[in-house]
């Protein structure tokens, strides 16, 4: 038994398993428009890796099995899959709550302006990197221009009503530029709020800060660096076990652009899927993968050191 399946156990008396259908995520493709240093999925402008119409449509499909309270969209950049526009169409037209994970800097681009608008009229919420306040801790992360990129794309936003009105809700993610824990949620979003408002006037509604997973693009920084071992080390040495009830491969399902079913998207970069059968979205069964066990790694402690760390942001105050 693995090192995390044994505090597991300690803690819970069993496996990790899976409690509700809460989310439903899916990864539409590994295509970007950049290659930032962090991204667990090594994603970048030449990946061909996209999720088809037909899986977009089993992934319709499973919101009306499971009725999740979100549906959320990751990629690579999700803009940059052909079929999105008509993907959101059609989940809007089941009335589902969606969300997308936009990098900002895509929407900079002639050609994918519009979805701008399209968010907007559909009233998708909208998740955006924006790893640090500081262009130069920006740019270095994701590249040279980013910052100033993402700055204009969040004035359009707002512009459109983004941050400002109810319904169109506009949250910031930041994740450590280093191997280093987040600092704590609350006080970093008043920080940024106070920081982008002054400077830029920009407006947001939270700030959603995630841990950086010992994998894909920032594994590789770690062995530059030579901190695996610390930065695991770290992570082991900041368990929380008060994290466990909320993690979100509890409480998701994550349909990944190749169509199988993972516990989460980081599961899905190191191509892990669910124990459970049936794997592929086309052959979906609820039942099933309620109550699942979890495929766990050692990566998992990234999700449950300090405050814990989720696609929502983080786990506890």
């Amino acid at each position: 038994m693995s090192k995390f399946n044994k505090l597991i156990a300690s803690v819970e008396g069993s496996k990790l398993r899976a409690l509700t259908h809460k989310t439903l995520q899916a990864n539409i493709g590994n295509r970007c428009n950049q290659a930032c240093s962090h991204c667990h999925l090594g994603a970048c402008p030449e990946s061909d890796d996209l999720m088809s119409w037909e899986t977009m449509q089993d992934v319709v499909r499973i919101a009306e099995s499971v009725d999740p309270e979100l549906i959320d969209i990751t990629g690579g950049a999700p803009e940059l899959n052909p079929s999105l526009p008509k993907f959101l169409k059609a989940l809007a037209d089941g009335v589902h709550k969606v969300q997308v994970r936009t990098n900002l800097t895509v929407l900079q681009n002639s050609k994918h302006s519009g979805f701008m608008d399209l968010y907007r009229d559909l009233q998708i919420r909208l998740v955006a990197s924006l790893p640090c306040h500081s262009e130069e801790n920006v740019d270095e992360q994701r590249g040279k221009g980013v910052f100033k990129d993402s700055i204009r794309s969040l004035r359009e936003l707002n512009k459109r009503g983004y941050g400002i009105e109810p319904e169109l809700e506009l949250n910031l993610v930041f994740n450590p530029d280093g191997p280093v824990l987040p600092p704590e949620q609350s006080q970093l979003e008043t920080t940024y709020k106070e920081i982008l408002s002054s400077k830029y006037g920009i407006y947001f509604n939270h700030l959603l800060t995630i841990t950086n997973m010992p994998i894909g693009r920032f594994k590789q920084y770690l062995e530059g660096e030579q901190n695996v071992v610390e930065y695991q080390q770290l992570l082991e040495n900041s368990f929380n076990p008060t994290t466990l009830e909320k993690l979100m491969c509890r409480h998701q399902i994550c349909v990944g652009w190749d169509g199988l079913i993972y516990d989460c998207d980081f599961n899905f970069a190191l191509k892990l899927p669910v124990f459970s059968t049936p794997r592929d979205a086309n052959h979906f069964d609820s039942k099933s993968h309620l109550n699942r066990e979890i495929v766990t790694g050692p990566h998992c402690f990234g999700c449950t050191a300090g405050c814990g760390s989720s696609c929502e942001g983080a786990l506890e105050d």
